[in-house]
């Protein structure tokens, strides 16, 4: 049987209201009184239920973290570091899948619905509307990976695609190539759109360089992998700015599967870094997003909310760079 608060009173020698005050945040109760309680609840081996604390403080401590792309080997890392983040803050974490999920008021009933303290939403495809839906309903809300602004509606914490697209694109050219082109996750996605428009604004400036474009149906090895084995069939580019690193990993394995060889006969640049970029048989040379910093800022911009649910929502732009690997010919010697 579980041990009873009843039971630690009595063994402290305390009321249970002093026991309850021990084990509540902000609750008043000296130090004395506190130790006196741990030391019962330690020999008796209870462990406050967090569930029935929450209808003394009104707060769940539950943060809400969702996301609708698990096909991304990315978000393995994204959500260790969220769990193990917000655990050590005290913060329960509940992960959420919006997969398919069209409608940011059924996600905002559905989180309503198990009284989360607040709103992580760790993406970059759902529109920012999923976001501003759980603002509206007064729920302090922060989107990771978000799509930058000058005047974001949410905290929004994340990185310049627009520059990490331009950045992709200066790097093919510094090598060389005169056909290039850059084949993104799905078209809709505002980080498809963004790394798009700084990829060709960048190419628009090299005219002598032959540019074209396309969309992979989801950000995905099988989808990077499908719309690369598409283009093989035509005349495909010296080399390719794939918008993400899952993407540029399906589409290694389609030219290999093709019987030519990378960066010999196509050079591929992803996006992320994510761990298994730098395995040894993929070598892919990418963009670095700041993952680690990005998920601690919007972990402490969801603390700073749940002490101040009006703070002003602000962004939080991290700087990218670029990953020299094996997957790109060499820079020209000067």
């Amino acid at each position: 049987m579980a041990v009873t608060l009843k039971e630690v009173a009595e063994r402290a020698g305390v009321s249970r209201s002093a026991v309850s005050r021990a084990f509540t945040d902000g609750a008043s109760v000296s130090d004395k009184m506190r130790r006196k309680v741990e030391k019962a609840a330690r020999d008796l081996g209870y462990s406050p239920n967090a569930l029935a604390s929450s209808l003394t403080t009104g707060r769940t401590k539950l943060i809400g973290l969702v996301s609708n792309n698990f096909h991304n080997p990315i978000f393995l890392e994204v959500f260790d570091l969220f769990t193990r983040g917000l655990q050590d803050r005290g913060l329960r974490p509940l992960l959420v899948n919006l997969t398919d999920e069209t409608e940011p008021e059924n996600s905002v009933r559905m989180l309503r619905q198990y009284s989360v303290d607040g709103v992580i939403v760790a993406s970059s495809t759902l529109p920012s509307g999923f976001a501003k839906a759980f603002r509206d309903a007064g729920v302090p809300v922060v989107h990771s990976f978000g799509r930058s602004s000058s005047a974001p509606q949410v905290h929004v914490v994340g990185i310049d695609n627009v520059e990490c697209g331009r950045m992709a694109a200066r790097t093919l050219v510094e090598r060389g190539y005169d056909r290039v082109a850059f084949l993104g996750g799905p078209e809709m996605a505002t980080s498809t759109q963004d790394r798009y428009t700084g990829f060709m604004s960048e190419m628009s400036a090299h005219a002598a360089v032959i540019t074209t474009y396309s969309f992979a149906k989801a950000y995905s090895f099988e989808a990077g992998r499908q719309e690369m084995l598409r283009l093989l069939k035509s005349n495909p580019a010296q080399a390719y700015f794939c918008g993400d690193d899952v993407l540029s990993i399906g589409a290694l394995s389609a030219i290999k599967d093709r019987g030519l060889s990378v960066p010999d006969d196509i050079g591929l640049i992803g996006l992320n870094d994510m761990e298994m970029a730098g395995w040894e048989n993929i070598n892919l040379t990418t963009i670095h997003q700041p993952i680690r910093q990005i998920i601690t800022s919007s972990i402490e911009l969801m603390v700073a909310m749940l002490n101040d649910p009006d703070r002003y929502p602000e962004a939080r732009i991290f700087a990218c760079s670029v990953v020299e690997r094996g997957t790109l010919r060499p820079l020209a010697k000067q």
